[in-house]
C-alpha cells in the first residue's frame, strides 16, 4: 500500500476541515490575548512564591485570565493539583457533605474516580463518608432526558456530574448543544442542583465554554489542552465564586483558601501554556481528523468519523484485536520524542481496573496534549488517541506508526 499517496488524498479531502479548525484557532487566540490585556499581564507576573505563597501577584493574575478565558466568575488554577482526576476529586468532596447525594447523568465516570466516588472500595471515599452517588446511562449517545427529570422530582440531588469526554467508553464525546439541552431542562425541576462539568479533552474545541449554557463549575486538566503542552502540571476549577471558595478551602485550608499556595516557579509556564494552547489544540484536532481518514481507509472503525463535527481532541480506533491495538500503541511510542527506545506492554495502573497500555513518548509526564495513545486491555480493544503539539510532528508519527501496523 501507498502511504504517502493515502496521506495526500486525506490532506485534500480534510482541507476545509483544516480551515475551520484553523478559524477556530484564530477566534481563541484572540480570546487568550484579550484576557492577557485585560488584565495588564507583564513581566512581574512570573516571578515565584515559597512557602505560605501570600500575596503572589502573578497565580492571581493567572487566575483572572482563566476566569475570563472560560467565562466563570472566579477560578482556581494550581500547581497543586496533580491531575485532572485530583481536581475533580477535591470539586466533589468540596461541594459534598454527609448524606447528599450526587448524580452522575452521562454514564459511568472515568476509571480514576472509581475509588474517589466508591464505586471500587476505599476507606478514603466518598461512600464512606456516607456520600451517595447514582447514575443514569447515556440513551443513545445522548442524555435520558425522562430519567433525569424523574429522579430529580423523587429525590434531591445536591450535585449533577457531566463527563464531556468519553474516557475509556465506547460512547461518543457529549456537545455543549446537548449540554445546554440538559441544563434548561434541569433548571425546570431544580434551580439550585450544583451542575459540575468534567471538561477535560474539551477546552478551545467549540466556542461556546459549558459555563455559558448553565453549568456551574467546570474542571480540566493542564497536562491537557489548556496547558499547550508547556506546563508542567497542574489543573483548574473554574465557576462561581462561593463553589470556587470552597474549592480552595478544601485544596488548602478552611480560612485562608485561594489567598494561600506559592507557585513555585510555575507563573511563566502556565501563562505560557495557556497562550499556545489555541495553536497546540488546533494541531491536536487535524491530527485527529488525519488518523481519523488513513485509519478508516485501512479497514479500521474509529470514532469520530474524519469528518464528523468534534467537541474533543481524543479519537477512538476500534481494533477488535488484543495485538493489533498494542502494537499500534507500541508504534506511536516508538516514533515520540522521549522514551523511543521503550517499549510500551500492558501493565496495571494505579486508578485502573484493567491492564493499560500508554504510549506518551512527552517532555512532559503523562501529558497527553503532546500526541499520546493508550487504551485498556479488554474488548472491543480500542486505542484513546489525543494530543500533538504541532501538525508536522504529528503527521510523521501516525505514517510511522500505520507502516509498522501494516508490516
Amino acid at each position: 500500500m501507498n502511504i504517502a499517496k493515502l496521506v495526500n488524498e486525506a490532506e485534500v479531502k480534510c482541507e476545509a476541515i483544516f480551515k475551520e479548525i484553523e478559524a477556530n484557532e484564530l477566534y481563541f487566540s484572540n480570546l487568550v490575548l484579550d484576557a492577557f490585556h485585560e488584565e495588564n499581564i507583564n513581566e512581574s507576573h512570573f516571578n515565584m512564591t515559597t512557602g505560605y505563597g501570600y500575596n503572589d501577584y502573578g497565580r492571581d493574575a493567572i487566575e483572572r485570565v482563566f476566569a475570563r478565558v472560560l467565562k466563570g466568575e472566579s477560578a482556581l488554577v494550581r500547581n497543586q493539583f496533580i491531575s485532572g482526576s485530583h481536581a475533580l476529586s477535591t470539586t466533589l468532596f468540596a461541594l459534598l457533605r454527609p448524606g447528599d447525594t450526587f448524580l452522575s447523568i452521562s454514564g459511568l465516570p472515568y476509571d480514576t474516580l472509581h475509588e474517589v466516588i466508591g464505586i471500587v472500595n476505599n476507606p478514603s471515599s466518598l461512600k464512606s463518608f456516607n456520600i451517595n452517588y447514582e447514575q443514569i446511562d447515556l440513551k443513545d449517545n445522548d442524555f435520558d432526558i425522562p430519567a433525569i427529570l424523574t429522579k430529580l422530582k423523587e429525590h434531591k440531588i445536591k450535585l449533577i456530574e457531566i463527563q464531556r469526554s468519553k474516557g475509556y467508553s465506547t460512547r461518543k464525546s457529549i456537545s455543549i448543544n446537548k449540554i445546554k439541552e440538559v441544563i434548561t431542562k434541569i433548571r425546570e425541576i431544580d434551580k439550585d442542583v450544583i451542575i459540575m462539568i468534567d471538561n477535560c479533552y474539551c477546552e478551545f474545541v467549540e466556542k461556546t465554554s459549558p459555563l455559558e449554557v448553565g453549568a456551574d463549575i467546570i474542571v480540566g486538566s493542564l497536562i491537557k489542552n489548556l496547558g499547550g503542552s508547556i506546563a508542567s502540571n497542574g489543573a483548574y476549577i473554574v465557576g462561581k465564586k462561593e463553589l470556587i471558595n470552597l474549592c480552595a478551602e478544601r485544596l488548602n485550608l478552611p480560612g485562608e483558601g485561594i489567598a494561600v499556595g506559592p507557585s513555585l516557579g510555575a507563573n511563566k509556564s502556565i501563562l505560557q501554556g495557556l497562550y499556545f494552547a489555541p495553536s497546540v489544540v488546533a494541531s491536536s484536532l487535524k491530527i485527529a481528523v488525519l488518523t481519523s481518514f488513513l485509519m478508516e481507509k485501512l479497514g479500521f472503525q474509529v470514532e469520530p468519523l474524519y469528518n464528523e463535527t468534534r467537541v474533543d481532541i481524543v479519537e477512538n480506533i476500534i481494533f477488535n484485536d488484543k495485538d493489533k491495538l498494542i502494537k499500534y500503541v507500541q508504534g506511536i511510542g516508538k516514533y515520540s520524542p522521549i522514551d523511543s527506545n521503550s517499549l510500551p506492554i500492558p501493565s496495571p495502573m494505579p486508578g485502573y481496573n484493567d491492564e493499560v497500555i500508554m504510549a506518551s513518548g512527552a517532555f512532559t509526564q503523562g501529558s497527553s496534549i503532546e500526541l499520546s495513545c493508550d487504551g485498556p486491555i479488554r474488548p472491543p480493544y480500542i486505542a484513546y488517541q489525543q494530543g500533538g503539539v504541532t501538525y508536522s510532528y504529528g503527521k510523521i508519527v501516525i505514517i510511522n506508526t500505520i507502516k509498522e501496523l501494516i508490516k
